[in-house]
């Protein structure tokens, strides 16, 4: 299985780069629970702090407010949510229906900003 990628605190121009302004939200308290990625996705954490435990016995990686994640599409492991987490995504590479919708998200999200 592929490993979750982080880069902590990338610069402003890496994720002015990737539009992560635009990427839609997505929160959740305080829980334990498992997970399979259908898409890769990227993530730009905003607040909180995770444990990701991968169902293989990888070592399991530890992300926080201000991180950049890329989960591979196939990954399958236990989110443990430390502190409640806010993050931006992108999903691409895999299941339509998520990345289609996913895009359609952003476009909107980038023609709402310049009605701003």
């Amino acid at each position: 299985m592929k490993a979750i990628a982080v880069t902590s605190n990338p610069n402003e121009a890496v994720l002015k780069d990737l539009g992560t302004a635009y990427w839609p939200t997505w929160e959740k308290e305080v829980s334990t629970f498992p997970w399979t990625f259908v898409t890769t996705e990227t993530a730009l954490i905003e607040a909180g702090e995770c444990v990701m435990t991968p169902e293989d016995g990888s070592p399991a990686v530890t992300f926080k407010a201000g991180d950049l994640v890329v989960f591979p599409n196939g990954f399958k492991g236990t989110w443990e949510v430390k502190k409640p987490l806010k993050k931006r995504f992108k999903h691409i590479d895999g299941n339509f229906t998520k990345c289609f919708f996913c895009g359609l998200k952003i476009l909107s999200n980038r023609i709402k900003a310049i009605g701003k």
